[in-house]
């Protein structure tokens, strides 16, 4: 069992040494002072740094350019960082290296209205059962996402519409005394764009939206490479743009925002009615064989090719669709990757999703424009969860 921690970056070269072995993978003294343009001597003499820090290490002898051979670092083997996803039914918890490769993972039924206390001390036990599984005592930090806006700097949720008991609560707080480590809160569809972008479907985009479609409608936005907040943190909240034909009351107070009409409850809601209505007989049998509807049922009722199940997912992507092509118009991303729950509804879905933003954008905005679903999952959350908390270890965000 580990029980010393490494220490955190000291400069800035060291955070970008540090960001390049993370992003790039082990490299030789001679190619990090090509890539960051200074001499030998000073990478040396940082890299010396960061070999007592115990954050990096010389893994062998680079392939021989002639002349004396260079030496190999990667980032130390005993880096851990854990990554918590909490959702609005889910939460997830995970053990990544340096380099942010997922060593152990563990997801449970949860629901967040359940109240912080229940739901973070099911978050911090899935992490220390992980840790202990991965035989380390203590990580180097910890990244958490929660479905609502935060204040980042203060590491708090406010005023989470689907959240109640939540707002102001001190949850970066609460992991720090648990943990003993560096901890940073985000809100988790910014967490899960950023693990789309560093092992996911938008690996290579500079400019990309992620849209997560599930219990909530969300939206991460990274422009040149960069994630983007807003001004109090609130960009990309996208479930309570109004939609035009709606008119169902929202969990934010307002009338007919997108995620009434087609979030996971707003399906499951419409599922049930459908059922209940005699709309969907087969829907209304699978009310009496699992006691629930859910997008589960519905994707399969789908599947079947039950008429009423395939409107509701038409009707609900055409108005996904449509917000996004605002978005696309305004923004011109190179991207767009689609993630959450309710995209296992599949190809229904993305097929009225794709086909609203081009039927609505601008053809200079979309003749580029792939429309993908997420690499990772619900790995990604975790991920950039992880990466978050790196940034903030390996000094990115000091």
């Amino acid at each position: 069992m580990e029980t010393s921690v490494p220490g955190r970056a000291e400069t800035r070269l060291q955070a970008k040494i540090l960001t390049r072995l993370r992003d790039a993978g082990p490299q030789s003294r001679i190619q990090l002072s090509e890539h960051f343009e200074v001499s030998r001597t000073t990478i040396g003499t940082e890299l010396s740094r960061l070999t007592a820090l115990q954050l990096v290490e010389e893994i062998g002898p680079a392939a021989s350019r002639g002349g004396r051979r260079s030496t190999v670092v990667d980032l130390a083997g005993r880096v851990r960082f854990v990554g918590v996803a909490i959702g609005a039914t889910s939460v997830s918890a995970a053990v990544t290296d340096g380099r942010l490769r997922v060593l152990a993972f563990e997801r449970a039924e949860c629901d967040v209205r359940q109240g912080p206390e229940p739901v973070l001390e099911l978050a911090m036990e899935q992490s220390r059962r992980l840790l202990l599984k991965s035989g380390v005592d203590r990580p180097m930090g910890v990244g958490v996402g929660v479905p609502g806006p935060v204040d980042f700097s203060r590491g708090i949720p406010i005023s989470p519409p689907i959240m109640p008991g939540w707002d102001g609560y001190p949850i970066r707080d609460v992991f720090g005394m648990r943990f003993d480590c560096p901890v940073v809160l985000d809100n988790h569809v910014n967490a899960m764009a950023l693990g789309e972008q560093h092992a996911g479907a938008a690996g290579t985009a500079e400019n990309f939206l992620f849209v997560k479609v599930g219990a909530g409608i969300g939206c991460g936005i990274v422009a040149k490479g960069e994630l983007y907040r807003g001004m109090d943190g609130c960009a990309g909240y996208i479930g309570h743009i109004p939609v035009a034909d709606s008119g169902e009351i929202c969990v934010c107070g307002n009338t007919g925002c997108l995620e009434a009409s087609f979030g996971g409850d707003a399906l499951a809601r419409d599922a049930l009615a459908a059922a209940r209505s005699g709309r969907s007989p087969l829907l209304g049998e699978l009310l009496d064989r699992d006691g629930t509807l859910t997008a589960v049922q519905v994707g399969e009722a789908v599947a079947a090719g039950d008429a009423t199940s395939v409107q509701m997912v038409r009707d609900g992507g055409r108005r996904v669709g449509e917000v996004l092509a605002g978005l696309v118009s305004f923004f011109n991303p190179s991207l767009i990757v689609l993630g959450g729950g309710l995209t296992l509804l599949g190809h229904v879905l993305l097929a009225e999703i794709r086909g609203a933003i081009y039927r609505r954008s601008p053809p200079l905005a979309t003749r580029n424009l792939p429309i993908t679903m997420s690499d990772l999952g619900p790995q990604a959350g975790v991920i950039g969860a992880a990466r978050l908390v790196s940034e903030e270890v390996y000094g990115v965000l000091r």
